[in-house]
């Protein structure tokens, strides 16, 4: 059984920093991407940022500059290192894992909740 387990969320002000971390199985990590995606209440769920095991990136237009998705090989996990945030990054964040290089995620999280408020 895949599991996904996220950690690092909370209430942050605006500008400030989190980072969210997702451990799994090491079989579950060499999968063909990891990733994040978010879904803010009355929203549909979207892209935040995924990472290949060659460590190509793909990012949301609306966190490009601000977010970066990194990887730990010796912990299985992954990192979202979360920038100078905004009330509209508000939202629950999921973290993913896709077995292809194209397609909707095979594997999510239960979500994390991330609050931008002052």
């Amino acid at each position: 059984q895949v599991q996904l387990v996220e950690s690092g969320g909370g209430l942050v002000q605006p500008g400030g920093s989190l980072r969210l971390s997702c451990a799994t199985s090491r079989s579950t990590f060499m999968l063909y991407a990891m990733g994040w995606y978010r879904q803010a209440p009355g929203k549909q769920r979207e892209l935040v940022a995924t990472m290949t095991t060659g460590g190509g990136t793909n990012y949301g237009d609306s966190v490009k500059g601000r977010f970066t998705i990194s990887r730990d090989n010796a912990k299985n996990t992954v990192f979202l290192q979360m920038n100078n945030v905004k009330p509209e990054d508000t939202a629950i964040y999921y973290c993913c894992g896709r077995n292809y290089a194209s397609g909707a995620p095979d594997y999510w999280g239960q979500g994390t909740q991330v609050t931008v408020s002052s």
